[in-house]
């Protein structure tokens, strides 16, 4: 159906629309259609722009202010969409569909939500066929579509509203809305084309650029495509039907036709062909021979179909046969061509493998360098009764894919048959085997196989996966441990006495420090060496006043500075990662009975000096000291207990495959158990608020403190983004990503001062920073009531411009950053908690981390790193144990600008951010330029 309506005037201008619109509008490929919406749409949804739309009630078109959102975008709206009718059949309503939606506002979003929980229902049912564009992109759509796909279709083409196809179509006048049916068709195809972007969609039809989202030029492609499209979208699809004499090794594949609108009507090929089958169409031969083109560029043997006069059957031969259990079935299933097998001959072997038969090696050393390969055993069923020894051995002899097994014959993809042969699944790592029985999964090369566990590795598996149990405290720990404590205690004795490293994640401020120390005199009276310390510049004084102070009567050396020596006791030696990186070949010919990494996410990065560094000293045993085990991706996870307990979860290739891309990428609850069954005994986390951990904490209260920005600051800002956004759409590839990242930087720097943005060499500060006027009045709130406040930026300009303006006023004010010297450090710490200057502030990279700052009540935030673990390290600064008082958090955000949407995606980051976090500043590299433009647009009143 068509409407007319009248032109719209020469000097049109944008005004509101009477009534909100959701309008598609369709574009080459289909994937780049966007919606375009009015009214109020949800905050930070697309970018502004205006168009010619028709509004109710259609007396004439206007140029109205519109949101251009993509499809990708707008989808998981509309799916959130509550309070959609229904469309019934097309009889139902009339052919303006206002009944079915009436007019109200809402009408047009809630008909878009219809359509996409519709289009997404096709995408699930693998209603999905490749195609080329009219100009020549690579593009998925809707289809084919049985009978009742079409019924409804039809019924929501009808209950179309005006409000959601209010552009009229270009060129003609008077002005003509689009046709329904054909527009609602063209986002079933763009939703289509957005979703299945996948590797294994790729892979179904054999080629790579149907994964990509960027549009691929593939006008070569369009006669294949046509041709799949003809004959799959047909009405038809194929089938094969093995059947055979397994005694005299003879086997067939008939070929089975699908009706498509009729999934009851289903018959061999050669009927159809003969005409004997009714109801597939008039051109039944033709469908029927373009589905086995198809089916034969999945499993090659098809190709002698073709050959032949009627493509109905093929002889198979034992090496066919075998082809088709090994990999040729699951080609043809990834391309819609399901192979089936007799009823009494289907595959029915199945295969785990055993784990802890036999009796390994004993003692710590078992899982270090030196210790003995083990091999898994492989236990084949059939139908879940395990085979016999015999008939292992009679499976491992055969040659043909049917053996006869317990008086029948049973099909034998050749894997299996490997097992048989081989017996066993190894060399492997006892590291390896006990990964394997804590995730219950081994992985053979190909796929993952199930595992069970026996015997002696049965009974370490319980072991370690049973709760931590407390460890009465050592002689010589001057010092109370509190529960939780002790049971960290007992859990780092267990794992480090059976040679296995241990990550102790708890919470900033809640004792790993003085747990360790306990570790070491328990460790120290079985004579187990000295203990090394690896910890940040910033807490080598730390460490020494808690030594000395919980353990009275241990020798304490710092391996620093210039004149430095390797002591000869069984005590305590703390050096930091770069003297470590620096000495590693002297302190690596040492002997250590521990090594710990403090604050351990310095070793993130796998590929580091330090990391490398790091993991050349030898030693009985390590442990690794952090917060926040993940701070950006489960990688750093894996850089973690790598070092702590190497080949636990593979290399970092085969790690990514495994368990990071795939629990990045997909929600999958099992895969995810896996996952946390395989480290849950190496990573101790435990948090503030966990209960019975630290009730003696008081309350922590935070507020992120909305601040306007001065005229100066708004009219930089803006400036600053026209100009780099002009560059940005000029520039590719790295100098984008450099000029993206420049932007950002230049942003937060104009949100936090204009002068720490223009470098001024002395500049005037009062009068021209919303933060810096709103930090005022908080200082001035928390001294007149006797209060102490950590203020953390992470610009060290900016440290030096707020110290200068603090002391201006008359505040007690000093400030630590990575310059500071280790000594100056320590001392700027004690003046601070002695209570001789009320602010301290402090570079958030430099003291993020370590320093005890509990005379502190307040945390102030002046500027946000975009990573929520980070500032929480920074703010248990002041909130560990040890703090009475109750904790403000003050997180000051400019608004309408970058940092008030950034603030937005970090509550959200927050709450993953003991999965997978996202990652941070560099993955906002890869917006698109709109998608960019929308970040960081100044909005509001200035």
């Amino acid at each position: 159906m068509t409407q007319t309506y009248t032109a719209p005037t020469a000097d049109a201008h944008p005004t509101a629309p009477e009534g909100e619109m959701a309008i598609f509008a369709p574009a080459d490929p289909p994937r780049a259609g966007r919606f375009l919406l009015t009214g109020d749409p949800p905050a930070g949804l697309g970018t502004p722009a205006t168009a010619a739309v028709v509004p109710p009630p259609g007396d004439a078109a206007r140029i109205v202010p519109v949101r251009r959102v993509p499809v990708a975008e707008v989808l998981p709206v509309l799916l959130a969409c509550s309070g959609r009718p229904e469309v019934s059949p097309a009889s139902d309503h009339g052919e303006s569909g206002e009944r079915a939606y009436g007019k109200d506002d809402g009408a047009a979003l809630r008909f878009w939500a219809a359509a996409a929980r519709f289009a997404v229902h096709l995408v699930a049912r693998g209603r999905l066929l490749p195609g080329v564009s009219p100009s020549g992109y690579d593009a998925w759509r809707a289809g084919p579509l049985d009978a009742e796909d079409a019924d409804r279709l039809h019924a929501l083409a009808a209950a179309m509203p005006a409000t959601a196809r209010a552009v009229p179509e270009p060129g003609v006048e008077p002005p003509v809305l689009p046709a329904a049916a054909p527009l609602l068709r063209a986002f079933l195809d763009a939703v289509a084309d957005v979703l299945p972007r996948t590797p294994e969609a790729a892979e179904a039809v054999g080629t790579p650029v149907f994964a990509a989202a960027v549009p691929q030029p593939v006008p070569q492609l369009r006669d294949w495509a046509d041709e799949v499209a003809a004959g799959v979208d047909a009405g038809v699809r194929l089938s094969l039907r093995v059947e055979g004499d397994p005694e005299a090794g003879r086997f067939r594949a008939v070929v089975q036709l699908h009706a498509l609108d009729d999934p009851t009507r289903v018959a061999d090929l050669a009927a159809v062909w003969s005409g004997a089958a009714v109801g597939f169409g008039p051109r039944a031969r033709l469908d029927a021979l373009l589905a086995v083109r198809r089916a034969a560029r999945f499993w090659d043997p098809l190709q002698q179909l073709l050959a032949q006069a009627v493509p109905d059957v093929l002889d198979l031969g034992d090496g066919d046969v075998t082809e088709l259990l090994a990999e040729g079935a699951a080609r043809l299933a990834a391309a819609g061509v399901a192979v089936h097998w007799p009823r009494d001959l289907r595959p029915q072997l199945s295969a785990r493998a055993v784990a802890g038969r036999g009796s390994p090696g004993s003692g710590p050393g078992m899982f270090g360098p030196g210790g003995e390969p083990l091999h898994l055993d492989w236990e084949l069923a059939l139908r879940g009764d395990p085979l016999s020894a015999q008939e292992m051995a009679e499976l491992a002899a055969s040659h043909r894919p049917v053996v006869r097994l317990r008086d029948e014959w049973v099909l034998v993809d050749p894997a299996a048959r490997e097992r048989a042969r081989a017996g066993t699944l190894g060399p492997v790592s006892p590291i390896t085997a006990l990964g394997a029985a804590l995730s219950g999964e081994v992985h053979d090369g190909r796929t993952p196989v199930p595992v069970v566990t026996t015997g002696w590795l049965q009974e370490l598996r319980e072991r370690i996966a049973a709760p931590p149990a407390p460890l009465a405290p050592p002689d010589g720990l001057a010092a109370v441990l509190r529960d939780y404590q002790l049971r960290g205690l007992g859990w780092l004795d267990r794992m480090t006495s059976l040679g296995l490293g241990a990550c102790l994640a708890d919470d900033m401020g809640l004792g790993k420090t003085i747990t360790v120390i306990a570790l070491h005199l328990r460790r120290g009276a079985i004579g187990a060496g000295p203990t090394l310390v690896v910890c940040p510049a910033s807490l080598l004084g730390n460490w020494e006043r808690e030594i000395s102070r919980f353990a009275p009567g241990v020798p304490v050396d710092r391996y620093h500075g210039s004149a430095r020596e390797l002591p000869g006791h069984d005590g305590f030696v703390l050096t930091t990662y770069a003297t470590m990186r620096i000495d590693v070949d002297t302190i690596s010919t040492h002997e250590w009975g521990l090594v710990v990494a403090d604050e351990a996410q310095h070793v993130k990065n796998p590929a580091s000096g330090t990391a490398l560094a790091l993991r050349r000293i030898p030693s009985a045993a390590r442990v690794a000291l952090t917060g926040t085990p993940v701070e950006n991706d489960l990688t750093e996870l894996w850089s973690i207990l790598d070092w702590t307990t190497p080949g636990l979860l593979g290399t970092l290739a085969e790690f990514r495959a495994r368990w990071a891309d795939p629990i990045a990428e997909r929600s999958d609850p099992a895969l995810a158990d896996r996952f946390a069954r395989l480290i849950a005994p190496f990573l101790l986390r435990r948090r503030k608020s966990d209960p019975g951990i630290a009730p003696e904490l008081p309350r922590k209260t935070e507020t992120d403190r909305p601040v306007g920005l001065t005229r100066e600051q708004a009219g930089l800002y803006e400036a600053v983004v026209a100009e780099t956004m002009a560059r940005i759409a000029r520039a590719d590839g790295m100098a984008r990503r450099g000029l993206v990242l420049a932007l950002l930087t230049a942003l937060k720097q104009i949100c936090d001062h204009p002068a720490l943005y223009a470098k001024e060499p002395d500049p005037v500060l009062t009068g021209r920073s919303g933060k810096l006027e709103l930090l005022d009045e908080l200082l001035d709130t928390i001294l007149a009531e006797d209060g102490a406040a950590l203020v953390f930026t992470q610009y060290v300009a900016m440290g030096r411009l707020l110290e200068r303006h603090l002391r201006a006023r008359g505040t007690s004010v000093q400030f630590l950053h990575g310059g500071t010297p280790v000594p100056e450090r320590e001392a700027m710490v004690d003046r601070f908690q002695r209570g001789e200057a009320a602010v301290f502030l402090l570079s958030l990279r430099a003291a993020g981390t370590g320093l005890n700052l509990t005379r502190a009540d307040h945390v102030v935030h002046f500027d946000r790193w975009w990573n929520p673990a980070v500032e929480a390290q920074a703010t248990d600064r002041a909130y560990r144990i040890g703090q009475t008082r109750p904790v403000q958090v003050h997180r000051l955000i400019s608004e309408g600008t970058v940092e008030d949407r950034i603030a937005a995606l970090l509550e959200t980051k927050r709450a993953l951010a003991d999965a997978v976090l996202a990652g941070g500043e560099a993955a906002l590299t890869e917006l698109t330029d709109a998608e960019l433009a929308d970040l960081v647009e100044l909005r509001g009143d200035r």
